[in-house]
This record gives structure tokens, sequence and C-alpha cells, in this order.
């Protein structure tokens, strides 16, 4: 079969721009795979599922009862254990769930304003 001369460099451009493109569009083009946008889609609804719980988390807070004790132990822990010391106050846990969650209290302790 002969082939034209002017099809080999057309085919050895078109590889090379193809690769060139893949290059750009991935580094910085913005392009990412499907796992990758799941992973970025998890967290970002992670992230808006805190913040959505924070408040319950404050109001559970200003209707504790023993609101003073608690938060007299939690100025008192290291800063380290403050969001233990959240969590063992029962302000994380949210209605419904039996454990508390280590987000929703570290978002809790930064909106305590300690």
């Amino acid at each position: 079969m002969n082939t034209p001369e002017w099809l080999k460099p057309g085919i050895y451009g078109a590889v090379i721009g193809a690769v060139v493109v893949g290059i750009v569009g991935f580094s910085w083009g913005g392009w990412v795979t499907g796992s990758t946008a799941n992973d970025r889609a998890l967290a970002m609804s992670r992230n808006d599922v805190v913040a959505s719980m924070v408040p319950v988390c404050l109001d559970m807070a200003r209707s504790d009862p023993g609101r003073a004790e608690k938060l007299e132990t939690i100025r008192a822990a290291s800063t380290y254990q403050r969001r233990n010391a959240v969590m063992a106050a029962g302000w994380a846990t949210v209605p419904g769930t039996d454990a508390p969650d280590r987000d929703i209290a570290q978002a809790c302790l930064a909106a305590l304003e300690l």
C-alpha cells in the first residue's frame, strides 16, 4: 500500500498534539478524572453537612443546663483536647445518632469562641 508522503508527518503531528493537549488540560486546564471529581464532591458535601450542623451544636450548648460547668471543662482542657471535651459534653452528637462527630465538634468549638 502506498501512502502519501504528507500522511506520516500529519499522523505524528496529531499524536504529539493530542499528548500536549492532554498534558496541558490535566495540569493547567483543570481537567480531573472521575474518581478525583467524586472525591472532591464527597469532601464538599461532608463540609456542607458539618457547616449545617454547627447551629444545632450551638443550640444544644445554649440549652444545656450544665453549660457553665461544661464550658469550664472545655476551657481547662489543653488546646488539642478541647475537641474531645466538646464531644464528651454531648454537644457534637447529632440528634438521631449515638456517637459524637469529630468534625462537628471541631467546627462547634470554633463557633463557641472560647
